[in-house]
């Protein structure tokens, strides 16, 4: 009997391939709003995702790209209040149906679901972010379909720090070894193999180059009936998408 009993998920580039038409555009537009001539590229915010949190990547790129900026002497407030104004610039795009989720997704997570596996997020995005992320996606009630959804500044050090993950572990009251987490980046698999454990990524084009060694199996994507995916680094075992029972033959 496999013991895997939840499934944990980062929201930016796993769920959805948030970051380069997401995030990136809607920071762009509060920094309009705001009067400000910042623009990041998409190679440079390629360089800033370094960097987990919103309002951590805001104060980098002043300290790394732009020191000769003259802050605010309320500069917390200031850059709490960008950060504020990109979340509702993202959230217009979602609105928009901009931006989907990634394949695959929304199959495994219906399955998990029918199959009585439960669901959590572990990111370093706001709540807000991934409310709406998955109202626009999928339903207004699918924020209920996760358990426990830990977001944001709940925990003080953001990945690749675990405490995300232990957070989310502690609130399902589960233990490493019974539950596989989702990323798609360095920092991502830091945190969660940190925390023991067992991790399937799918990359995006941020993060194709990242060193994935301790992942369970690299892959593009979830994958689809009619569209599978290439594995990356490890062994699919004649799996062609990401289902329950490939989950448990990897990791059970």
């Amino acid at each position: 009997m496999s013991r895997v009993k939840a499934l944990i998920f980062d929201v930016d580039g796993t769920l959805a391939d948030t970051e380069r038409d997401g995030h990136r555009v809607a920071f762009n537009k509060a920094f309009a709003e705001a009067g400000l001539d910042w623009e990041w590229s998409v190679e440079l915010y390629g360089e800033l995702l370094a960097v987990t949190g919103g309002k951590e990547r805001i104060r980098f790129y002043l300290d790394k790209y732009n020191a000769e900026f003259q802050r605010p002497g309320n500069f917390d407030e200031f850059v709490a209040g960008l950060h504020a104004a990109k979340t509702t610039f993202y959230t217009r795009l979602l609105s928009d149906g901009e931006i989907p989720l990634r394949p695959g997704v929304e199959r495994l997570l219906r399955e998990a679901r029918e199959q009585g596996i439960r669901l959590a997020i572990a990111t370093t995005t706001t709540p807000e972010n991934v409310s709406a992320l998955l109202t626009y996606t999928l339903s207004e009630s699918a924020v209920d379909w996760f358990e426990v959804i830990g977001a944001g500044d709940v925990v003080p050090a953001k990945k690749p720090a675990p405490d995300i993950f232990h957070y989310v572990l502690e609130a399902m009251n589960l233990a490493p070894e019974e539950c596989v987490a989702f990323e798609d980046s360095r920092n991502g698999i830091l945190s969660s193999r940190e925390a023991r454990l067992a991790t399937i990524v799918t990359i995006n084009d941020y993060t194709r180059d990242d060193d994935f060694t301790d992942a369970a199996i690299v892959l593009d994507q979830l994958g689809e009936p009619d569209r599978p995916f290439k594995v990356l680094q490890g062994d699919a075992r004649g799996h062609h998408l990401v289902d329950v029972a490939m989950i448990r033959m990897l990791v059970g």
